[in-house]
């Protein structure tokens, strides 16, 4: 299954890498908190994120885990650190932006079928997470938590020189060339500049991590890169640039179209979940993305459990439900029907 981070041994410190929607895929923040966890206390730690967000649960805890490690870690945000994603950055010590990068925070969104009550009780853990949020990002900033609430409400975005100067970034470098394929549309204040720069972006070379984000630094200084870097690493990880762990081409022909395979796994995996969602077997996602079923398969599964689920009819019983003398409806008719015949 696809992974939406890497994390890496780099010299004395770690490389962690989220370049794409956080907990996509089914694959939830576990994995990545058990491989945070098992690096060795006190190391220092380099996150790059270019990521447009995702799951604020998974967020949620990635960042209390990061908060948690004992070694030093900064955030590099090598493009746009968006919705969950900039959650994910405020656990940094430190939190340095390319001038040409941004960083986004709105409210939490959910989605809920069901009754009224179903409805009332989604906006009260809407409300319970905007919270956590909010203390999160208050925390960083030095903002007041009415201050964060209203620029959340707001769906407000920061350059570089904003997020600085609003305390949600500590320092800036020098600009990357940003590769960004995702569906930046989502978002509804995303700024001009990068809806330009997300639709003028060059498709991110197949030698790279295969995901849907890529950022290269434009100078040859690479000092901050040369801190992380293993004398073994590619060259391409040596120079300074952020990249992420790399995967093997196609052994023969023209190279994939890896931005369209990703988009198309991730519509395909939203629209699983949709199906779950509808179909109230949330918890069933999962197991339909780790076997890579189709969505003619979720729908025939779906439709199987819930006849499953379905009361039968007892006849001497007022209201549906199950007992030791239940039987079908296909049975109660015959019987009717051949009784009276």
């Amino acid at each position: 299954m696809a992974s939406w981070y890497a994390i890496r041994a780099r010299g004395t410190g770690a490389e962690v890498a989220i370049y794409d929607e956080i907990g996509a895929y089914g694959v939830s923040a576990k994995g990545f908190l058990s491989e945070l966890g098992a690096l060795p206390e006190g190391t220092p730690v380099d996150l790059r994120l270019n990521s447009p967000g995702g799951s604020v649960f998974d967020a949620v805890a990635i960042h209390n885990a990061i908060k948690r490690h004992e070694g030093t870690v900064t955030v590099w945000i090598d493009g746009i650190a968006a919705s969950a994603a900039s959650y994910v950055a405020m656990a940094g010590d430190e939190i340095v932006m390319p001038e040409n990068a941004f960083l986004m925070i709105h409210d939490p969104a959910g989605l809920v079928v069901g009754t009224a009550e179903d409805m009332r009780a989604m906006a009260e853990a809407l409300d319970k997470v905007k919270g956590s949020l909010v203390s999160g990002y208050a925390a960083k900033s030095g903002r007041t938590p009415e201050q964060v609430s209203t620029l959340m409400a707001a769906e407000t975005w920061f350059d570089a020189s904003d997020a600085v100067a609003q305390g949600f970034a500590d320092r800036l470098i020098e600009p990357v060339r940003i590769a960004a394929n995702f569906d930046i549309g989502r978002f509804r204040n995303a700024p001009p500049v990068l809806v330009e720069a997300v639709e003028a972006a060059p498709e991110p070379d197949h030698e790279s991590d295969g995901g849907e984000f890529e950022a290269v630094e434009d100078t040859d200084d690479g000092t901050d890169g040369e801190e992380i870097a293993d004398a073994e690493d590619e060259p391409a990880a040596a120079s300074g640039a952020p990249q992420p762990l790399a995967e093997t081409p196609a052994p023969s022909g023209a190279p994939p179209d890896l931005a369209a395979i990703r988009a198309e796994a991730i519509g395909h995996a939203r629209a699983v979940v949709d199906l779950c969602r509808l179909a109230g077997q949330p918890q069933m996602a999962g197991r339909f993305l780790e076997q890579n079923a189709s969505l003619d398969e979720v729908r025939a599964a779906l439709l199987a459990a819930k006849a499953e689920a379905e009361p039968e009819i007892a006849p001497h019983h007022p209201q549906p439900g199950r007992s030791s003398a239940a039987r079908p409806w296909g049975e109660i008719v015959a019987r009717t029907f051949k009784l009276k015949g």
